[in-house]
């Protein structure tokens, strides 16, 4: 099991970047048109300089829905390969079998 202040860290990033979405989009849009004068592109990139860090998408972590381990995470089952193991090994997950041969 991952530390408890480590997935609760993640959870507020993900409910951050889910509020800032569209600010951020429409400030990115202004700041990246190359069609707008250089001054109002560049008052764009100062309001989303002013936007928290941890609004960004890329500072979220994929983590297992059941244990919250960052790593060997596979997005198709939103878990780790422990836990996919483990319930795989006990038929938990449909269509998952256990290679053996």
């Amino acid at each position: 099991m991952a530390k408890l202040s480590a997935v609760e860290r993640d959870k507020k990033r993900r409910r951050l970047a889910k509020k800032n979405a569209a600010r951020r989009a429409r400030l990115k849009g202004v700041a990246n048109d190359k069609s707008l004068p250089m001054e109002e592109r560049f008052a764009a990139r100062l309001k989303l300089a002013k936007v928290p860090r941890n609004a960004s998408p890329v500072r979220q972590r994929n983590r297992c829905q059941l244990t919250g381990r960052p790593r060997a995470f596979y997005r198709k089952f939103k878990m780790s390969r422990i836990a996919l193991r483990e319930l795989g090994s006990r038929g938990l997950i449909p269509g998952l079998v256990k290679a053996s041969w």
